[in-house]
């Protein structure tokens, strides 16, 4: 709270203004945007939060520790001791492989990362890092995980930029950035089968390009709907449709034609997403097409099911909110993990926390309890996969937690497993891991480190099953 009201003292609203009416054309389609459909938020935190991590990354790069582009190593290097590579604090995860920087052709920093398992043919995975870099997308082959293949690299569409987000649907993949006029890029990823050769890393060009956007922080995708969710759009211009920072649905059925659909900004910006077609227990959105906004300031609800009436079904703020930026959904759809991105800077609280969230009720959810690291580090990006938690806590790394008793609240939870990526970065501070990816069948986990590069990392799931067991059986007992 402090912050947020330190940061709403120096943006300016603007005065109120009355509806705009304008029509656009793509394609075929003539679509009417009204109002907050054209519009930059008003008032909303973010700048600030790119000003201070901007700073941090400056500093760094002063040092001459960003990037490091430290050699690459493509040997495995187990989790002994408590450390892997004679470097890399760890615990129940071992390093398959480390791959820099300049290695995936980027004179930058790491961001973002995603994954892809191409299907060329039956019974045949082939899983590809799609890696975020200031300057670009890189592609690697991690298939065999302690060999990884660096394909190519998809350069920014304008500037570079420390912001870079990508997600993927039907073989495609879909980049934004925070760079100015960088809209968003399609990549057909089915190309990467060619392997281009010749000397250095290959340079790639988009298949398609999306430009009723110019910069965006983060896109969510749904691949059950075919629809894409970029958010944090905020810079006005010609032709952009910004929505108020909020929701820029996206039709993207045709991976190569990608159509705006619709806009909502009722609550303003919006940092992040997940956006699902709801199972859980409440009945009456059943199958609706239901996205889980983190705004700044609170953990915000819609059904998107219609997008020509997308509904808020909530918006909940909590204590000690300092910058709500990220979350995921349990499998069961019950509860949802967020992580506030400046909690550990600016309260008295210095441990990662979690907040646990009771999402059962759509229209009422509850910030229950919440869970706190041993470690004094930032968190970032957090994903779920069945029972585990794989956050990316920025100096701290890695964390894997044991969430199968999540509905019992925060003190049931467990870490099982870390790895650090950033052993020189032992402080609250914007260093380290960014994001991981743990949705590959062959179980290997990726990470991208903002001064190292990529991680391909692989968890000792059996070592973890059997503390999961002892946890319960030792709970069984009282």
């Amino acid at each position: 709270m402090k912050l947020l009201l330190a940061v709403a003292a120096l943006l300016v609203v603007s005065e109120a203004r009355p509806p705009v009416h304008h029509s656009f054309h793509h394609g075929n389609v003539t679509v009417e945007c009204v109002g907050k459909c054209l519009d930059a938020p008003e008032a909303y935190h973010m700048p600030q939060v790119m000003r201070l991590k901007e700073k941090a990354f400056a500093e760094c790069h002063a040092e001459g520790k960003c990037p490091l582009n430290l050699p690459s190593i493509k040997e495995f290097s187990p989790c002994t001791d408590g450390m892997s590579a004679g470097q890399y604090p760890c615990s129940n995860l071992d390093m398959m492989s480390y791959t820099s920087l300049s290695d995936m052709g980027s004179t930058g920093d790491g961001n973002d990362i995603w994954g892809w398992t191409d299907r060329p043919t039956e019974g045949v995975n082939i899983e590809y890092a799609i890696v975020g870099m200031a300057d670009g997308t890189a592609f690697v082959d991690v298939t065999s995980p302690t060999e990884p293949i660096v394909i190519g690299m998809l350069p920014t569409h304008t500037f570079s930029s420390s912001w870079r987000d990508v997600k993927v649907y039907k073989d495609h993949a879909y980049i934004v950035s925070e760079a100015s006029g960088h809209g968003m890029q399609v990549f057909d990823l089915k190309r990467l089968r060619e392997r281009p050769s010749g000397p250095g890393v290959h340079r790639f060009t988009a298949d398609a390009h999306y430009a009723m956007v110019g910069n965006t922080h983060n896109i969510v995708i749904n691949e059950e709907t075919g629809y894409a969710y970029l958010v944090g759009s905020t810079r006005s211009g010609s032709g952009y449709r910004v929505c108020s920072g909020g929701l820029h649905i996206v039709d993207i059925r045709e991976p190569l034609s990608p159509t705006f659909s619709t806009c909502y900004g009722g609550d303003g910006y919006t940092h992040d997403a997940q956006c699902v077609i709801y199972h859980g227990p409440d009945v009456r959105y059943h199958d609706h097409e239901i996205c889980f906004a983190y705004n700044e300031n609170t953990l915000t609800v819609v059904d998107v099911t219609n997008k020509e009436n997308v509904v808020m079904l909530s918006r909940t703020p909590y204590v000690d909110v300092s910058y709500s930026h990220q979350g995921w959904l349990t499998e069961s759809h019950e509860f949802a993990i967020l992580n506030d991105e400046l909690d550990e800077m600016y309260t008295s609280e210095k441990r990662t926390r979690s907040l646990i969230w009771d999402v059962r009720d759509l229209e009422s959810p509850k910030h229950t309890s919440s869970f706190l690291s041993t470690e004094k580090s930032v968190d970032h990006n957090l994903y779920i996969r069945d029972n585990l938690a794989y956050e990316a806590n920025y100096c701290a790394g890695l964390r894997i937690l044991d969430i199968a008793d999540i509905e019992e609240g925060a003190s049931e939870l467990r870490e099982v497993a870390y790895f650090d990526v950033a052993p020189d970065w032992n402080t609250v501070s914007f260093h380290g891991s960014w994001s991981s990816y743990p949705y590959f069948a062959s179980g290997n986990v990726i990470v991208n480190s903002i001064e190292r590069g990529l991680f391909v990392l692989k968890p000792n799931y059996e070592r973890i099953a059997e503390l999961q067991k002892e946890r319960m059986e030792k709970k069984n007992k009282h």
